[in-house]
């Protein structure tokens, strides 16, 4: 094998001290550090590891071979940097095929459940997508390796909206109109536009690493998840928990259906406000009123005023007349009534506002709808009958200004709702639907999370879970579509021409098949009867409400549903915490009667680096896609893990996403180094290296020093980052394993182990690579579930155990902490700080070696660090041959000696350095001195600005401040230079 070769890194360059090291070095001599993230010549491989696995590839069947070793790590070197672009794709494919995502079966712990949020069919990966990927793959990750039978479950939601809009777009660039195709036709063209494209998101979510187990994926239209959608309505009707009513609903007249509050986004954009005059009935009197919408007050059926309002108290019993209409309708009294908006008084349109709706039912109002479902207005809107309700709106407002009615208009910036599909604004409409009383299923679901069975993280959402709860309306669940799951509910008429006339009927049966419908019909009706099907399919949320167990095969008795339910984990965003998770835990407890999962984790939203919601408007979307393409899945996993925490939105910026890049490197050329020190060992010690347990107090008592501070150190970070994980804190947990694999193991301790991996001693340098093996496999293992590809990678040419990383056990949190270690190597840490400290202070040439005389109160610490003197000299660029430890007393002497500075590491312990010679002393000071001068005069100009009291008075406070907090900043630079030229004049 050639020797590799690396890059030193920055400050803690350093040559080998001894001959034979030098000798070696001479050959590989830029092996140094190669941490630092620049190029690496190509590292080989161990040849007897490829060895046996081409052996072993030969010898066996292909199948054999794909589980012997991904196919992509069948080769002699490991590149110089890891190529995700190279690696993650056949990583994925070796992890898929062989198995790895499917539950263990051998596996005896707790079964752990997860399942996905199903993405719409139509989707394509956006950065919401990105995160819960990545919480969710992590906690699996995570789970898997703890030893637990885990199932994280995906699938696509149908989008009943999203979908159908698709594919009418399609069909009319074709010429075609799906009213026109009918109804079976369209549903062929979407099932065969779904075959087509609905595999596109779940390919992308694949990019990302997601270990799901895809053989189990299911789609909420599926044969399985169709039978739960109608199971579950003919229970919830049976129950008397399903009705058919009139009520007001969210109406998208593009798209002609009803929409749920989730899909309606509401946006601020300039409007007006109209103000006009309402007669007041049988007088000359009129009330002032204002509105953002003229054309609805043809829906009027009242005004109200606030009952204190002494304005319009006198008016409150009478009657108004509705402008242009003429008909006469009742001034009422309400508190909701804002006294302080427009001019008090609110005209009142049951049919058309969610609040008016509220009021017009605590007074028994009429409710009269103006509009068609298209946005035109009907009949009820007299002479504006068939005009659109934007045209409307301005013709009504001119006539009202020709009749003098008409006050003034103003602009007025309004909250407009519009369709999150179709763009258009949505309209408030009372229509005939389908609804779900919630109520009954809302109080059980109060009381599971009260009872502690539903945990939901972080905790303060239960609050608004809670008020929800507490004040739920019931659910419209039809939705006016074709695709999705049709209601069944079959209309009975006495004969086919009444069929053929209506829509509906007052009379109905609800069963999961038109056989099983008739049966009932004709039981309860007679022989004859003419059945219908509703044509309105099922809000995309009742499927979606059955999700953890309709996936797992209820209401059928299944295997999966008996181990898998109920599931451990629901991880989605806050934003629908009420939409999604309340109504799964709604319908859980009253299908199933269990909770769907034990914890709920929200995540927080991905917004831009500058806080702002990302939007194509704004220009600020981050395709996750291209961020993958450009700095790899791990890069971005591990800034979408450890950039926010339970419930806490996220601001992304490349910038981070690059440093995220910057620890993967630091990763891979941590394992390059190890990898580099096994150059040599023979296929034994290879062995003996896979199989290193350094768990116990006993196995790492005979370790050196910095050995044991670093396995000390590792098992500490395996503890606390799993309690980190399994409290949900991946933050932390992602943080404790930044801090340990860039500082402790890469900045020290390769740094300190190359003292004996380049020294003479070999049993030393032997434990030494047993040391970065066992630490380094844990690190791996630690980083997996954030950074799955790059750690696969590097797992499986390193010395390990088992086939795969994705399936190796977890690291041991019981494993011993040596804590006298670790305070005596902080130590010595503290003394190589503080003298690279003062060589940089003090000016001294970086590859200059220098003597010191460290003072140990200590008798135990001073012999400690006195066996690692060789390991202190390198780190801290010291002279090998002047380093010397002393006790309190014989140490005495050194205090105040002339050219020599005394640094004081730690109580207990000083350093004493003679720096005269080692620089320029002189020059140093006469550099002091000048820039002494310069800031002087500058200090000199801002204190006579202060002294100034024509400044004093007249500068505004803001100025005044920054030049006091100039001055001061000065004299505190001045000080610390006069404190120098002291320093390095007891030297010159």
């Amino acid at each position: 094998m050639s020797a590799a070769i690396l890059p030193h890194c920055g400050s803690l360059r350093h040559l080998p001290f001894s001959s034979a090291a030098l000798r070696r070095n001479s050959q590989g001599h830029q092996l140094g550090n190669a941490l630092c993230g620049r190029q690496a010549g190509p590292l080989v491989t161990p040849q007897r590891q490829v060895a046996r696995r081409l052996a072993a590839a030969a010898a066996s069947s292909a199948a054999t071979a794909a589980e012997a070793a991904p196919p992509s790590l069948e080769r002699k070197e490991l590149p110089k940097n890891f190529d995700p672009a190279a690696s993650e794709e056949s990583l994925y494919q070796w992890w898929e095929t062989n198995g790895y995502f499917k539950p263990d079966e051998s596996a005896t712990g707790e079964p752990y459940t997860i399942s996905m949020p199903p993405p719409n069919v139509t989707g394509r990966l956006h950065m919401g997508h990105a995160m819960f990927v990545t919480l969710q793959d992590i906690m699996t990750r995570y789970q898997r390796m703890r030893g637990r039978p885990t199932l994280w479950l995906p699938g696509t939601d149908h989008a009943g909206i999203a979908t159908q809009m698709v594919v009418e777009k399609q069909l009319a660039e074709q010429g075609q109109d799906r009213r026109n195709m009918g109804r079976e036709a369209f549903e062929a063209e979407v099932w065969k536009w779904k075959e087509q494209y609905g595999g596109f998101i779940t390919q992308q979510l694949r990019r990302l690493g997601a270990s799901c187990d895809w053989s189990r994926e299911r789609f909420t239209l599926d044969e399985g998840l169709s039978e739960a959608v109608l199971e579950a309505f003919v229970q919830l009707h049976d129950k008397g928990l399903v009705y058919r009513g009139s009520y007001l609903v969210n109406w998208s007249p593009g798209l002609q259906t009803a929409v749920s509050d989730l899909e309606v986004e509401y946006s601020e954009e300039a409007g007006s406000l109209y103000y006009f005059k309402y007669p007041v009935a049988d007088s000359d009197d009129f009330l002032p009123v204002a509105t953002t919408r003229p054309e609805t007050i043809l829906g009027d059926t009242a005004v109200a005023v606030h009952p204190e309002d002494e304005r319009y108290r006198h008016l409150v019993g009478k009657e108004a007349v509705v402008p242009l209409s003429g008909r006469r309708i009742a001034i009422i009294a309400d508190e909701y009534v804002d006294r302080e908006f427009g001019t008090g008084a609110l005209k009142i349109t049951p049919g058309h506002d969610v609040n008016d709706y509220e009021i017009g039912k605590r007074f028994g109002l009429e409710i009269i709808n103006i509009m068609n479902n298209d946005g035109t207005l009907n009949s009820n809107a007299g002479p504006y009958a068939g005009l659109d309700r934007f045209a409307a709106r301005k013709q009504l407002w001119a006539d009202m200004e020709a009749q003098g009615l008409a006050l003034k208009q103003e602009p007025y910036q309004m909250r407009v709702p519009r369709s999150q599909r179709g763009g258009e604004i949505v309209e408030p409409l009372v229509r005939e639907q389908w609804f779900v009383r919630m109520e009954p299923l809302a109080k059980p679901a109060l009381e599971a999370v009260a009872r502690g069975d539903v945990r939901i993280v972080p905790d303060r959402f239960e609050k608004v879970y809670n008020y929800w709860l507490d004040n739920i309306k019931d659910w419209c669940i039809s939705r006016q579509l074709w695709w999705g799951h049709r209601i069944p509910v079959w209309y009975v008429f006495d004969d086919a021409a009444a069929a053929e006339a209506a829509p509906s009927s007052e009379r109905y049966v609800v069963a999961k098949n038109e056989a099983a419908a008739r049966e009932k019909a004709v039981g309860l009706y007679g022989e004859g009867v003419v059945l219908k099907q509703e044509s309105d399919v099922l809000d995309t949320w009742f499927s979606s409400g059955l999700w953890p167990f309709s996936t797992l095969g209820w209401p059928a008795a299944t295997p999966d549903l008996e181990r898998f339910y109920p599931t451990a984990v629901m991880e989605t965003g806050h934003d629908i915490l009420f939409f999604w998770v309340a109504r799964m835990i709604m319908m859980g407890l009253e299908v199933t009667g269990r909770v769907p999962f034990h914890t709920v984790y929200l995540h927080g939203l991905v917004r831009d680096e500058k806080g702002r919601k990302m939007s194509k408007s704004l220009g600020n979307v981050v395709d996750p896609v291209e961020t993958v393409q450009q700095y790899g899945a791990d890069a971005l996993r591990f800034t979408l893990a450890t950039g926010t925490s339970p419930g806490q939105d996220i601001s992304l910026s490349l910038d981070r996403v690059n440093s995220s890049r910057n620890f993967t490197n630091k990763l891979w050329n941590a394992g390059k180094f190890v990898l580099f020190n096994l150059d040599k060992v023979d296929d034994a010690e290879w062995q003996r290296l896979a199989a290193t347990d350094l768990s116990s107090a006993d196995a790492c008592a005979n370790l050196a020093l910095p050995e044991r501070w670093v396995v000390s150190t590792l098992h500490r970070t395996v503890r606390d980052a799993t309690a980190a994980h399994e409290r949900f804190d991946f933050g932390e947990a992602g943080r404790l394993l930044y801090e340990f694999v860039w500082s402790d193991f890469a900045d020290w301790y390769i740094e300190a182990a190359k003292a004996r991996l380049y020294g003479e001693d070999a049993a030393a340098a032997e434990q030494t690579r047993a040391v970065l093996v066992y630490v380094y496999d844990k690190v791996l293992k630690l980083s997996h579930p954030f950074m799955p590809f790059i750690t696969e990678e590097m797992w499986q040419a390193t010395p390990h155990q088992g086939k795969a990383l994705i399936s190796a056990p977890w690291p041991s949190t019981e494993a011993a902490v040596d804590e006298a270690a670790t305070a005596q190597f902080e130590t010595l840490q503290a003394a190589v700080r503080a003298v690279r400290n003062a060589r940089a202070e003090y000016g001294v040439e970086p590859g200059r070696k220098v003597a010191a005389t460290f003072r140990v109160a200590s008798s135990e610490l001073r012999a400690a660090l006195q066996a690692e003197a060789p390991v202190l000299a390198l780190l801290a660029r010291l002279d090998p041959e002047q380093v010397s430890f002393v006790g309190e007393e014989e140490g005495a002497a050194l205090t105040g000696q002339a050219g020599q500075i005394e640094l004081v590491v730690r109580e207990g312990v000083e350093a004493f350095l003679p720096m005269a010679g080692l620089f320029d002393a002189a020059k140093e000071i006469e550099r002091l001195q000048k820039q002494q001068a310069k800031l002087e005069k500058e200090a000199s100009a801002l204190q006579g600005r202060l002294s100034n009291k024509k400044f004093m008075d007249k500068a505004p406070e803001k100025v005044v401040a920054e030049v006091k907090q100039q001055a001061a900043e000065m004299a505190e630079q001045l000080s610390m230079i006069q404190e120098k030229i002291t320093k390095f004049g007891g030297l010159a």
